[in-house]
């Protein structure tokens, strides 16, 4: 498993600034068509002062997730506005204009 979350890991951080990623589309990168999950682990078991930017990875429909937000409410959601992702009115990631296109 460890090698698989290196090439996770590996994708994520080509994610740039203001753009998102969702855990299908990074699982559907490192070769694993279904495997959004394990990417959820991976992001789940990334080191604090890693380098890899885990909150630009939301599911597919744009959400952030709360077991991100383990110092304070709606942590993921301000990183990613301080970087220029927009939220619609409902709180999910605009993917329309933030999703990455790789």
């Amino acid at each position: 498993m460890a090698g698989t979350f290196e090439k996770v890991y590996a994708w994520v951080k080509q994610i740039p600034p203001g753009k998102v990623a969702t855990y299908g589309q990074i699982a559907r990168l490192c070769g694993m068509p279904r495997g959004a999950r394990i990417v959820g682990y991976a992001m789940a078991s990334c080191a604090e002062g890693s380098g890899v930017p885990c909150h630009r990875v939301v599911d597919r429909e744009g959400h952030t997730k709360k077991a991100f937000d383990t110092l304070m409410p709606d942590t993921q959601r301000m990183l990613l506005e301080g970087e220029g992702v927009g939220f619609l009115m409902d709180g999910r990631v605009n993917l329309a204009e933030c999703l990455w296109n790789k």
